[in-house]
């Protein structure tokens, strides 16, 4: 399966040309023999390897016999992160003339190679080893810097070769995390969808589509994903990309990163848990069964009518500072949090755009329904499946929402006051 991209690149009736950097995606059985090919293609002769110990095994060893003669960092996968320390690693052992990265494994190895192949001006490619992210494409990378989950500018490959004998036979685990991940997506659009009804935010229905697309397609292969059939694998794999491809659209990660993504990095900055043996989609899964029950609960209170919407007190500091002890990872909050995205918004605007918040709020699945959706994967199901304490969520709808200055439905409610 190849990915045609020029669909893709066309004039949209939101009025806007999207950019798509990646060049070509093929997603196919055998597709990593193709790299001798992508670098004579690219014209580039120095090429080096990122890859963890185990994504070595899965495939950096035969990938880097097949180019020949190339340079490599196997970092080790053990507590591995998209960090200021493995950027330092990787930069120390990169080689002066280097002219092409090669990304082999999955969503934390991408983030490390886009972050240095944007910092050198290099170009890369992205061979994955599972599909547990839709990160692969994305044109940010999502780092913790000195603590702070923090999104950087970074690149887009220039080609994946997403080799359907590689991913389809990663750990389990790993393919239940895509699930997962791609799931989230249904608060991120409703999210952005009443941020686009309360704001104004750009929106475009050609990118929500997208990402709709991609639901429908992981959604409808489930059982045999669960099976590990190849085919219903690359589905996967496929529906995860065009979320990838969503991102690059909008030049952000507003299609595929909402409340469910901001618990995700707040549990990743590990102000109040310890540190969690749990990938990025199980964490994500985990926020989007808090935000699911969240934003129903909230429609269940909003129709009823026994709420209020006072005038805006403005940042929790107070909070804040209260629960985060580091300085300076506070201080970061604050500055991420300026200018405040609620600070605009009118309690009458509130009130008259209410009908068609629940509207937006209708449309998610039940936490009944995904919860069906996501065992049936195989996933993680409670902040207790990843090793968090499940008194952690309260403490979690409240300071999630800080984590990024994006508005979305969890930091809207903050302007409602709700009767006991």
């Amino acid at each position: 399966m190849t990915i045609d991209l020029t669909e893709f690149r066309k004039k949209c009736t939101c009025g806007r040309k999207h950019p798509v950097a990646v060049d070509q995606i093929v997603i196919e059985k055998g597709a990593v023999s193709r790299l001798p090919e992508l670098l004579r293609q690219y014209k580039k002769n120095s090429p080096f390897i990122f890859c963890d110990s185990n994504t070595y095994q899965a495939a950096g060893e035969s990938a880097a016999k097949i180019i020949g003669r190339c340079g490599m960092v196997r970092f080790p996968a053990e507590n591995l992160h998209a960090n200021e320390d493995a950027v330092k690693m990787g930069l120390e052992k990169l080689r002066p003339e280097t002219d092409i990265l090669i990304a082999i494994g999955s969503g934390t190895i991408h983030d490390i190679t886009r972050y240095i192949a944007h910092e050198k001006q290099i170009p890369f490619l992205s061979v994955p080893t599972a599909a547990s992210v839709d990160g692969f494409v994305s044109t940010v990378a999502a780092m913790t810097w000195h603590g702070f989950k923090k999104t950087f500018s970074a690149v887009s490959p220039v080609a994946v070769l997403a080799d359907t004998d590689i991913f389809s036979k990663a750990p389990y685990r790993l393919t239940a995390s895509g699930v997962s991940d791609l799931l989230g997506k249904y608060i991120a659009l409703a999210d952005w969808k009443i941020s686009h009804l309360v704001t104004g935010e750009y929106i475009c229905e050609r990118v929500c589509r997208l990402e709709y697309e991609a639901l429908e397609t992981v959604c409808g292969n489930i059982a045999k994903i669960r099976s590990r059939d190849p085919e219903a694998c690359a589905q996967l794999m496929y529906a995860l990309l065009l979320s990838g491809l969503a991102m690059q659209m909008v030049g952000n990660s507003r299609p595929a990163s909402g409340a469910e993504h901001h618990i995700s990095h707040f549990l990743e900055m590990e102000i109040l848990n310890p540190h969690l043996d749990a990938y990025h989609g199980e964490k994500v899964g985990a926020g989007l069964l808090i935000a699911a029950r969240t934003y129903h609960h909230a429609a269940e209170k909003l129709r009823s009518g026994r709420f209020s919407i006072p005038a805006y007190a403005g940042l929790e500091r107070s909070l804040l500072r209260s629960t985060i002890k580091s300085d300076r990872l506070y201080q970061q909050i604050i500055r991420e949090n300026d200018p405040d995205p609620l600070a605009g918004i009118r309690p009458e605007t509130l009130w008259e755009k209410l009908p068609g918040i629940l509207k937006i709020l209708d449309g998610i699945p039940t936490e009944a329904e995904i919860s069906r959706l996501i065992a049936e994967a195989g996933g993680v199901l409670s902040l207790r499946d990843i090793g968090a304490d499940e008194g952690l969520e309260k403490p979690l709808i409240r300071l999630s929402p800080y984590v990024r200055n994006r508005l979305t439905f969890m930091r809207l409610l903050k302007l409602f006051r709700f009767e006991k």
